[in-house]
């Protein structure tokens, strides 16, 4: 029973797995550089984006979506589409931020925390509908 379960759904399991991990990137690099060092919350905020972003492409890439590729042209359209997407989701983000830290002035460290975590939560989702459905789908495997 365990198995059948595990086998169902460890395509969400290892994407939920890998998003913990990414998340705690993306937070960890926000509150360090916009809480230690006071940085601008927007720029940290994208720094934080791109290296959480980086660690995400590689482990969903492998561990989640068992992508594969067989030349560069192809390793080189996914990991564009994979930027484009979470672009997107960038935008989301930095709108969140915005809301939260300027317009309503959550703007203590654990304030600041609260918000990315939330903003986390809805970025999450839309991360995987994109990856699941657009970025690392079954027929574009067969076509590159």
């Amino acid at each position: 029973m365990i198995r059948k379960l595990w086998n169902k759904y460890k395509q969400v399991i290892a994407y939920l797995f890998w998003g913990v991990v990414t998340t705690v990137v993306n937070i960890g690099v926000f509150q360090w550089l916009s809480s230690g060092i006071h940085m601008n919350y927007q720029v940290a905020n994208i720094i934080a984006w791109f290296l959480s972003v980086l660690v995400a492409y590689f482990t969903n890439k492998v561990w989640v979506f068992n992508s594969h590729y067989t030349t560069v042209k192809a390793f080189a359209v996914e990991f564009v589409e994979f930027y484009f997407y979470r672009g997107l989701t960038l935008l989301i983000d930095v709108a969140f931020m915005f809301v939260g830290v300027t317009l309503l002035h959550f703007n203590s460290p654990l304030e600041k925390l609260v918000v990315k975590t939330l903003d986390n939560v809805v970025v999450i989702i839309a991360n995987f509908v994109f990856s699941r459905f657009l970025i690392f789908t079954e027929k574009k495997k067969f076509k590159r």
